[in-house]
């Protein structure tokens, strides 16, 4: 029963920047980050119990909405906060100028049939013996750490899925359902990545609750 409650709710996959209403332990909205916010709005207009959380299923995290103003206000603001939250947070030091800064290395001169590759470069600090092998390589450094970087992300792709699986699931359950029955046999289950466990001891709470944390903690979502 517990298996076929985890992959009933795992069927979904989750999409790019889907997002999920909640009030109380009743799910009200779940889609683009619009329809949550008019959701959001109506659910406050109308007396909801609450409390009105909208989740982005990416990170399992609430997010603050403006439901102030028209209906098309609403949307067009959702929509840019929507964008916003799509954009890659830019790295330590990008954009300052100083140490770790980043530049785009299309920006620089570039020798003739040298190939636009939109790649970055920052600093990077290594040992002597790090370089010296790295410059050994063929293709000299910089070919050298890509292939590095692309092989550990094959490698740890899988574990990596994981990870973000557990943390987005747990961070929907501290928000929402932190004083539910078994929420920290749960909490202990998930990151063990026992999704078996895990199922079992959330199998009594709400169903919406239950069903959206089990779709948050599938690594293939």
């Amino acid at each position: 029963m517990f298996l076929f409650l985890f992959r009933r709710a795992a069927m979904t996959a989750l999409m790019p920047r889907h997002f999920t209403t909640f009030d109380g332990h009743r799910r009200i909205a779940s889609g683009p980050l619009p329809d949550n916010a008019l959701a959001l709005r109506r659910a406050l207009d109308h007396g909801a119990a609450g409390p009105v959380l909208v989740f982005d299923d990416s990170t399992g995290r609430s997010i603050d909405l403006d439901t102030s103003g028209t209906e098309d206000e609403i949307v067009e603001r959702s929509a840019v906060r929507a964008a916003q939250l799509a954009a890659p947070l830019p790295a330590a030091g990008e954009g300052e100028g100083g140490e770790g800064g980043a530049r785009p290395e299309a920006a620089e001169p570039r020798g003739r049939g040298r190939p636009k590759l939109g790649v970055v470069s920052r600093e990077v600090t290594l040992l002597p013996r790090h370089w010296e092998w790295l410059a050994a390589q063929p293709g000299g450094a910089s070919v050298a750490l890509r292939k590095l970087v692309e092989q550990a992300r094959r490698d740890h792709a899988g574990k990596d899925r994981s990870r973000a699986a557990s943390e987005r699931a747990y961070h929907f359950m501290v928000a929402i359902a932190g004083d539910l029955a078994g929420f920290e046999e749960a909490s202990r289950a998930l990151f063990a990545r026992d999704l078996e466990g895990f199922a079992r001891q959330i199998a009594d709470w709400p169903a919406d609750v239950r069903d959206h944390a089990l779709r948050l903690a599938d690594s293939n979502g």
